[in-house]
C-alpha cells in the first residue's frame, strides 16, 4: 500500500515520500523497511529516531524524524486500525459441522458458523452472523444477540444472556458456579445453590481462561463494552460497568461493583462488597479492601492514594540511610 492512501485511509497528515510502499506493521525496534510503526507513550520517542521503519504513526507534535511520519491525535488507535489493513483473520463460512450437537428446540440464526464438536443445547436462542468454533459448549437456555464470536472451549452456562458482538476468547466461562457455601454445624459446607445467571450486554470481550461467576441470587452484569483479560476473575453478583478494562489476574471477590470507565491493572484484588467508583484506576498488584471514589488513583496494600503511596516507596527505599543516620546520631 502507497504511504499515501494509508494516511488517507486512517486520516492523518503526511510528512515524508507519499509513493513509498508499507508492506506489513511491527513495533519500532523490530520494523524493517517497508513496515509502520507508531509512538504512543513518550519514553521511546527516542527508538524512533533509529527505528528501520519506512513510517511512524506520531502525535502531530512529534519532532521531525528521517523516516516518514503520519501525524494523528491518537497514533495508538490508528496503529490497531492499520494492523487490521494488513492482517487478515481466518473466515470461517457459515455451515454446521457434522460433528456439532444441536438440540432441535435451539434457534440458530442466519449466517451462522458452527465448528467441530460444538454442543448448543436446549431451549438456546443465537442471534445472526454467529462464529462457535471448535468444542464451545452452550448449556440450556442461553440467549445471545447477534455477531456472537466465540473459540474454541468457551463455554456458557445455563440462563446465562449475552447481548449483541460479544466476544469469548479460548477458555472464557460465563456463569459458572460463583463460590457460596455456608458452614454446617459439624464444619463441613453446604453449597449454596448459584441460581442466578451472568449477563454480558453488547460489545463485551471475555479473554482466554477467564471466568465471570453466576450469582446465587440475582445476576452477575457485566455492562457494554467493558473488556476483561485473561485469568480475570469476576465473582458472584458483581457488576463491572460500561467501559471498563479488568486487566490480567484481577480477581473481584462477590458482590463487587465496579463504575464505569475503570481501569483495574494487572493482578488488582478487590475485597468482596466494595464499591470502585467511576473512572478510578487502581496500578498492578494493588489490594482494595474498601470503597474507592470516582476518579481515584490508588496503589498498594491496602490501597491508598498513588502519590501518597508513591512517596512511601521511595521513603521505604531510604529507610538504611536513615537507620544509620539515627544510630550515628545516637553515637
Amino acid at each position: 500500500m502507497k504511504l499515501a492512501d494509508l494516511a488517507q485511509r486512517l486520516g492523518a497528515t503526511l510528512h515524508g515520500d507519499p509513493s513509498a510502499a508499507i508492506t506489513g506493521v511491527a513495533g519500532l525496534e523490530t520494523a524493517t523497511p517497508g513496515d509502520l510503526t507508531f509512538v504512543a507513550n513518550p519514553k521511546y520517542a527516542a527508538l524512533a529516531r533509529t527505528t528501520k521503519a519506512t513510517a511512524v504513526l506520531v502525535e502531530p507534535g512529534f519532532p521531525e524524524i528521517s523516516a516518514a511520519t503520519l501525524r494523528i491525535e491518537n497514533p495508538y488507535l490508528a496503529f490497531a486500525r492499520a494492523v487490521e489493513l494488513f492482517y487478515q483473520p481466518p473466515a470461517y463460512a457459515p455451515g454446521i459441522h457434522p460433528t456439532a450437537v444441536i438440540a432441535p428446540t435451539a434457534k440458530i440464526g442466519a449466517n451462522a458458523h458452527i465448528g467441530a464438536y460444538v454442543v448448543i443445547s436446549d431451549h438456546v436462542t443465537i442471534g445472526d452472523n454467529a462464529v462457535i468454533l471448535p468444542h464451545v459448549v452452550v448449556y440450556p437456555h442461553v440467549r445471545a444477540g447477534k455477531n456472537l464470536f466465540a473459540h474454541a472451549h468457551a463455554v456458557v452456562r445455563e440462563h446465562c444472556q449475552l447481548g449483541d458482538n460479544v466476544v469469548l476468547q479460548n477458555g472464557a466461562i460465563v456463569g459458572a458456579d460463583g463460590f457460596g457455601f455456608a458452614k454446617q454445624t459439624d464444619n463441613t459446607w453446604y453449597k449454596i445453590q448459584q441460581s442466578g445467571p451472568a449477563v454480558l450486554e453488547d460489545s463485551v470481550e471475555i479473554q482466554a481462561n477467564a471466568c465471570v461467576d453466576r450469582a446465587s441470587i440475582g445476576e452477575t452484569r457485566v455492562r457494554a463494552g467493558a473488556k476483561i483479560d485473561n485469568l480475570v476473575q469476576v465473582g458472584h453478583g458483581s457488576t463491572v460497568g460500561e467501559n471498563t478494562l479488568l486487566c490480567a489476574q484481577v480477581g473481584l471477590a462477590g458482590s463487587t461493583d465496579v463504575g464505569k470507565n475503570v481501569i483495574l491493572a494487572g493482578q488488582v484484588g478487590v475485597a468482596g462488597h466494595c464499591t470502585i467508583g467511576d473512572g478510578a484506576i487502581a496500578t498492578a498488584q494493588s489490594g482494595i479492601p474498601n470503597d474507592v471514589e470516582p476518579g481515584k488513583v490508588v496503589s498498594g496494600y491496602p490501597a491508598i492514594d498513588n502519590r501518597q503511596w508513591l512517596r512511601s516507596v521511595a521513603l521505604v527505599n531510604r529507610l538504611p540511610e536513615l537507620l544509620r543516620n539515627l544510630k550515628a546520631t545516637r553515637k
